[in-house]
């Protein structure tokens, strides 16, 4: 698996960086992890947005899901005529929220140009990949993702804040992209994000095998997370950058 960081600004985009998006190829199929402010227009230095196979969206915050909007106006309006809808999968309730975002109808919304699909917690099969989805702590409906194939696993947290489900999806993982959204000792909210401790401390708890920091607003210190991370964490610990790219 090859992931590309699109974006990884945390909350708002930074002068840097996009929010929240990832790229995963594997065997010519493409996903793209989440679809935040600023996204799509990133999204294509490194794949055509009509080679895109699937989005997960892990939760509706805007700086997670907005550029689906954008996304929305690209495919309809293609010179070339709208391509074949394409599987948009998202919390219970996301084709009507993206509907309202563009201020359109509920129906038909963005439904001929993406195929809504709900997520729940479980498994299933996207391309060569296989998912599995757990529910995670965080104040909306919010799920991370773990991506599986050739015995390789990447796994992606979305926002939570303190989650045994995202440890035991982690177990054992090659990469696990996760949120250090807060600074330890001066953001105090529970059950919102992770600080960079926390972040290292859940992945010396999965076993996870490579930890990337993600989703670092602009306004704290990405290298601070890093050394927290690193102090609960004996692996290799990087900050996510717009632009890098990890093999699995």
């Amino acid at each position: 698996m090859k992931l590309t960081v699109v974006g990884c600004s945390g909350s708002f985009p930074s002068a840097d960086s996009p929010c929240s998006s990832y790229l995963v190829e594997v065997d010519g199929y493409r996903v793209v992890l989440d679809l935040g402010n600023g996204a799509l227009g990133a999204l294509q230095k490194y794949v055509s947005i009509y080679d895109v196979d699937a989005v997960l969206l892990s939760h509706l915050h805007a700086d997670h899901c907005v550029d689906l909007c954008a996304y929305w106006v690209a495919r309809n309006y293609r010179a070339e005529g709208c391509p074949d809808p394409m599987p948009v999968y998202g919390p219970a309730g996301t084709a009507a929220r993206m509907a309202r975002a563009y201020d359109m109808p509920e129906n038909p919304g963005m439904k001929e140009v993406f195929e809504f699909r709900t997520l729940t917690p479980g498994r299933f099969d996207l391309g060569p990949l296989r998912i599995d989805v757990a529910q995670v702590n965080h104040p909306v409906d919010a799920f991370a993702f773990r991506l599986e194939h050739d015995g390789r696993s990447l796994v992606y947290s979305g926002d939570t804040g303190e989650s045994a489900e995202l440890v035991e999806l982690a177990r054992d993982t090659d990469l696990f992209l996760c949120e250090a959204a807060y600074l330890d000792g001066r953001d105090t909210y529970q059950a919102v994000h992770l600080n960079g401790r926390e972040a290292g401390e859940h992945a010396t708890a999965a076993g996870a095998r490579r930890l990337v920091l993600t989703h670092i607003p602009p306004w704290t210190d990405a290298e601070l997370n890093r050394r927290d991370a690193a102090a609960a964490y004996s692996g290799p610990v990087d900050i996510a950058r717009p632009g890098a790219v990890y093999q699995v």
